[in-house]
């Protein structure tokens, strides 16, 4: 093997840190995890998911339901940076 050779993984990893891809990655991650943190039902009346300044902010179309996310945010918050593997977000805004 030559010195410079390297695992994709690593090349990878390099390749995202060079171009500041990672934080994105993680971003996507997160998202894409919401439905396995919060279930089903409560996917189903979430639109609009994105993140801005390390703060997710998620439409809900019940003001019920709302109020009761509302309740386990820190939970939520917790659970989603776990799925991503960093500390992604700070805070969720249910609007």
């Amino acid at each position: 093997m030559r010195s410079n050779d390297q695992s994709l993984g690593d090349a990878i990893k390099e390749f995202l840190h060079s171009f500041q891809l990672e934080d994105k990655l993680n971003e996507t991650r997160l998202i894409q995890s919401w439905e396995k943190v919060v279930g089903a039902m409560v996917s189903k009346h979430s639109h609009g998911l994105y993140i801005k300044n390390r703060i997710l902010f998620v439409r809900i179309d019940s003001s019920a339901l709302r109020n009761e996310l509302s309740y386990s945010r820190e939970k939520i918050i917790r659970e989603l940076n776990q799925e991503a593997s960093s500390a992604v977000i700070e805070d969720i805004v249910f609007k």
